[in-house]
């Protein structure tokens, strides 16, 4: 799968530079390649005597995600060709990623870059029963060979299937997104597709599992553990799109909270009794001419124990004011989210053009917005 959005976690350990794309292997990897190795352990040992069996069990993880590499690669050098930078290809527990710093803006670039992931490991699977056909292996390099054909098949197949995270959920995004004209509405198609797949992964593991004299647990746990990942991250391209509705609505003007001015010599309670009397829900820190300094830290504020209030003035519970925490009150949309975002603050200084106090913005009162989209 392919992601058109920045990562914010650590991406894992750094493999190296591959085509100019920085490659990563997530920690969790390490769990997927001890299970692979075991699970694939019993027919090494058909070909081959311990320890030699659970070497080659390990190989097979490692060529399996090696072919996963090349399928996320090709992502990343379609991505690249249509002028996108790539943040990062990152292998993990369910496969890998490929993170784009900003989406595609055609429909047709992103179903060429969707579609080249899972082309590449049907190639991968075409070749691979080519040489199969074609050539007179020993065991060893014939059972991964074939192994690793029938993975190769498998992903290419079951990353076409029409939904969200998945590629074809991308690829379905664009048509949609083509017929319609809208991103939006293509990304909402696909995602509500990802759910029913979801739901279908889900059914169909059960029944599969279940056909049996008995029940194979590790299959059951598998299609509820892939389902529910498919189903989370769908969700959250729905909400994410939700949440793009929202962003231009965004005003700070209308989240700031009303503000009095106070001197950094003010006693802190009287400083909060002077807020409640004005039905204000910040206080700013100016100087003797009026000029604003600081603004009062609302942690800072609920760490003094009341008792104590009286003893501290508002200038020892605030924050200096720079010019990343003092925003204009006609900040909105993207642009106010980049403000917060880069200025990295709790608390910012609304000004009016005049350079007039407007009032205090709380990044946690946009947060809190944000979270019931």
């Amino acid at each position: 799968m392919h992601e058109d959005r920045k990562d914010q976690g650590t991406p894992g350990l750094a493999l190296g530079t591959v085509a100019g794309v920085p490659v990563y292997v997530a920690r969790s990897w390490f769990l997927i390649a001890l299970l692979i190795t075991l699970a694939f352990l019993p027919a090494a040992r058909a070909v081959a005597p311990q320890p030699a069996a659970t070497l080659i069990s390990f190989s097979f993880a490692l060529f399996l995600y090696l072919s996963v590499f090349l399928h996320e690669l090709g992502h990343a050098i379609t991505a690249r060709a249509f002028g996108l930078p790539v943040r990062a290809i990152i292998l993990h527990l369910l496969g890998g990623v490929t993170h784009l710093e900003r989406e595609a803006t055609r429909p047709g670039a992103s179903f060429l870059i969707a579609a080249a992931g899972p082309l590449l490991s049907l190639l991968l699977a075409a070749a691979g029963l080519a040489v199969d056909l074609l050539a007179d292996l020993p065991p060893v390099p014939e059972l991964l060979l074939r192994a690793l054909t029938l993975t190769n098949l498998t992903v290419g197949v079951f990353n076409f299937l029409p939904g969200l995270p998945l590629d074809g959920g991308f690829l379905l995004r664009a048509v949609v997104w083509k017929l319609t004209g809208k991103d939006r509405t293509g990304t909402m198609a696909a995602a509500h597709a990802g759910r029913v797949l979801a739901l279908i992964v889900l059914t169909g593991g059960i029944f599969l599992a279940t056909r049996g004299a008995g029940v194979d647990w590790i299959s059951v746990i598998w299609a509820a553990f892939l389902s529910s990942f498919m189903w989370i991250a769908a969700t959250q391209s729905i909400r994410a799109e939700r949440l793009r509705d929202r962003i231009p609505l965004l005003q700070a003007r209308r989240l700031g909270r009303r503000a009095v001015a106070v001197t950094a010599d003010t006693p802190l309670a009287q400083a909060l009794e002077t807020a409640r009397a004005a039905q204000a829900g910040a206080m700013v820190i100016v100087d003797h001419d009026g000029r604003p300094t600081g603004l009062v830290s609302e942690q800072a504020v609920k760490a003094v124990p009341e008792h104590r209030r009286p003893w501290v003035s508002a200038g020892e519970v605030s924050r200096a004011l720079s010019g990343a925490t003092t925003l204009p009150a006609d900040l909105s949309g993207t642009g106010l989210i980049d403000a917060l975002r880069d200025s990295g603050a709790a608390e910012h200084l609304l000004v009016e053009p005049g350079g007039e106090i407007y009032g205090v913005l709380s990044a946690r009162d946009l947060d809190r917005l944000l979270a019931r989209t």
